[in-house]
């Protein structure tokens, strides 16, 4: 084998490894229905092989994500493993305003007492009447 060769791996292993699919047949069913791209080409097979350096983007959630393989792994480990595998191109605070937007109801004050909860039914059985 040639000694300047780039190491390879298939897409759906290397998604499974990473920790972005629970199993790696929903990797493979991911990459199959046509939702992955790499390195901006659409990609249809789970076998495409992917090596350092090439950039995934693919749908996760509300919100597309845009990953840099940095290395390929041989093992699907712990998580701190499977996020040292790629880079995170995403702006942060995007996601984090998606999965967590403020909530103008909430206050701070919590779950109402009793006392509050009477007085709440009582306002709302008066303005019934």
């Amino acid at each position: 084998m040639n000694d300047g060769a780039r190491p390879k791996l298939r897409l759906d292993k290397w998604l499974w490894h990473a920790r972005f699919f629970k199993t790696r047949s929903l990797a493979a069913k991911q990459v199959s229905e046509g939702h992955m791209r790499l390195n901006g080409a659409r990609v249809a097979k789970p076998a495409q092989t992917v090596s350092p350096d090439d950039v995934v983007t693919f749908p996760q959630g509300k919100h597309i994500r845009v990953i840099k393989v940095v290395d390929l792994g041989t093992r699907r480990g712990p998580a701190p493993e499977a996020q040292a595998l790629y880079t995170d191109l995403d702006p942060p605070d995007a996601r984090n305003k998606e999965a967590f937007p403020e909530n103008p109801a909430f206050e701070g004050q919590g779950r109402p007492t009793k006392k509050d909860r009477r007085a709440l039914d009582l306002s709302r059985s008066r303005t019934l009447e």
